[in-house]
């Protein structure tokens, strides 16, 4: 989805562009501004809808891969226990970035009042447990 509305910016913007240079005005040059209005919104939105679906996408593979584990090991308690004693933890990692927050089992920030949200690569640790016991 993302692509396809990058792909559409581009088009808008490259079809401005091209007809804007040339010297001849003709009757159909009145929508070049109306392209070009479009195009620039698609670019300035593409990277937000991008980094809203990647995150979405990182927290719905949380979830799936806590079903996974659950399913294989027969055990979502062991699961929902590690979670529970990862997620109490007070420690802060000093090597944890923004970059690389996906990479990790719960959220490597410890910040307790910020929740799960649109913004974040993990769904919250309850979300993740309740999950794990609605499964059982």
């Amino acid at each position: 989805m993302v692509g396809f509305i990058v792909m559409l910016s581009d088009m808008f913007t490259r079809t401005f562009w091209y007809r804007g240079r040339g010297n001849s005005k003709s009757d159909n040059d009145s929508g070049n501004g109306i392209l070009m209005l479009i195009g620039l919104i698609f670019l300035i939105l593409a990277p937000i809808f991008g980094k809203l679906m990647q995150l979405a996408v990182s927290r719905r593979r949380e979830f799936l891969a806590d079903a996974t584990s659950a399913k294989y090991t027969r055990n979502p308690d062991g699961l929902i226990s590690a979670l529970e004693k990862i997620s109490s933890d007070s420690n802060e990692l000093k090597s944890a970035n923004k970059s690389t927050a996906h990479m990790y089992i719960a959220s490597p920030f410890r910040d307790k009042k910020a929740k799960s949200n649109i913004w974040s690569t993990h769904p919250s640790t309850e979300a993740r447990v309740e999950a794990l016991r609605n499964l059982k």
